[in-house]
C-alpha cells in the first residue's frame, strides 16, 4: 500500500470535494496517483459529497417491514419531495427496512447491499441526483410472543409517517388482537402520543410543565389559592394530549385508547411504540 500524504490527500479533497477518509482511501486505491483517485471516487459516488453537506434534507420517504417476529422502520431522507417520490427513491427506502429486518439495526451504512454496502449505495444515489441524501432514524422491534403491528402514512405518493407499536399479554394469531394493534398504530400516526403510560414521562419533564403552567395560570390573574387546583387540571390535559393510554381513541374519541386496548383481556398491554414523521425530530 503506497504512503499516503496529508498534502495529496488535502489536493484530492479540495478538487473532488469528497470527505477526508473517502480521499485517502481512493488515493491507497489508486497507487497515490491523484487522476485515478478522483476516476475511483467517481465510480463510488463520492466526489462532490462535502459540497452538499450544509443543505437541508428534510423532505425524504419511510417504510415499515413486519417479518414474523421482526418490525423495522426506516427512514431515508432527501432534500425534495421530487426525489423523496420517485420509484428508485422508494425502492432504497423499502430494501434497507428489510435489510433492517433481516440483519438487524446496529451500523446500518456498513451492512452489504448488493456488491457495496448501505451507505455506499445511498452516498452514490445522492451524487447521481445531486441531493444530500442520508440514512434518517431507524427502529427495529424484535419481540418474544409479543403482536407488532406497523403502519405507514402515504402522502403525496410516497411513505411520510411510520409508526412500530408492541402488545404483550394476548394471542398474536387472535384477529381481534391484531385488529386493535393496528388500530393503535393508526391512532399514533395521527395523534402523535410520545409516552406510553404516564409514569413513562421523565419527572423532570413535568416538573418543568408544571412550573410553566403555573405561571401561566398567575399571569391570567387567578386566585392564589386556586392556582395549585387549575394547574393540576392543565396537567391532565397535558397528559391527554401526550399519554398514548389517556389519549382519546381517534375514532371514536368517547373511547380512551386504554378502554380500546383493556377490551382484549385484563393482561393486554400497549408495551411500546415508535413513531418517525419526516420533517419532525
Amino acid at each position: 500500500m503506497p504512503d499516503v500524504s496529508a498534502k495529496d490527500v488535502a489536493a484530492l479533497r479540495k478538487q473532488s470535494g469528497a470527505g477526508m477518509m473517502d480521499c485517502k482511501r481512493a488515493l491507497e486505491e489508486s497507487d497515490g496517483n491523484l487522476d485515478a483517485a478522483k476516476d475511483w471516487l467517481r465510480t463510488k459516488g463520492l466526489a462532490g459529497a462535502t459540497k452538499r453537506a450544509g443543505r437541508d434534507a428534510d423532505q425524504g420517504a419511510i417504510d415499515v417491514v413486519i417479518d414474523g417476529g421482526i418490525a423495522a422502520l426506516v427512514e431515508i431522507t432527501c432534500e425534495t419531495d421530487f426525489v423523496a417520490k420517485s420509484d428508485n427513491f422508494k425502492t432504497t427506502v423499502a430494501t434497507v427496512a428489510a435489510q433492517v429486518a433481516s440483519l438487524g439495526d446496529a451500523d446500518v451504512a456498513s451492512q452489504p447491499l448488493g456488491e457495496s454496502t448501505v451507505g455506499e449505495e445511498i452516498t452514490q444515489m445522492g451524487s447521481k441526483l445531486g441531493e444530500k441524501i442520508e440514512i434518517g432514524r431507524v427502529v427495529r422491534y424484535a419481540t418474544d410472543g409479543g403482536l407488532l403491528d406497523a403502519y405507514k402514512h402515504v402522502q403525496n405518493d410516497r411513505g411520510v409517517i411510520g409508526v412500530l407499536v408492541e402488545l404483550s399479554g394476548v394471542d398474536p394469531s387472535d384477529e381481534k388482537a391484531q385488529v386493535v394493534a393496528h388500530d393503535v398504530a393508526l391512532h399514533i400516526a395521527s395523534a402523535a402520543p410520545r409516552y406510553v403510560q404516564r409514569s413513562d414521562i421523565p419527572a423532570d419533564a413535568i416538573e418543568k410543565e408544571r412550573v410553566v403552567l403555573t405561571e401561566l395560570t398567575r399571569n391570567e390573574g387567578k386566585p392564589e389559592a386556586s392556582i395549585e387546583k387549575i394547574v393540576e387540571g392543565r396537567l391532565n390535559g397535558f397528559f391527554k394530549d401526550y399519554v398514548l393510554m389517556e389519549q382519546g381513541f381517534v375514532r371514536d374519541a368517547k373511547m380512551s385508547v386504554a378502554s380500546l386496548v383493556e377490551g382484549l383481556g385484563a393482561t393486554a398491554v400497549v408495551t411500546r411504540f415508535a413513531r418517525v414523521k419526516i420533517g419532525e425530530e
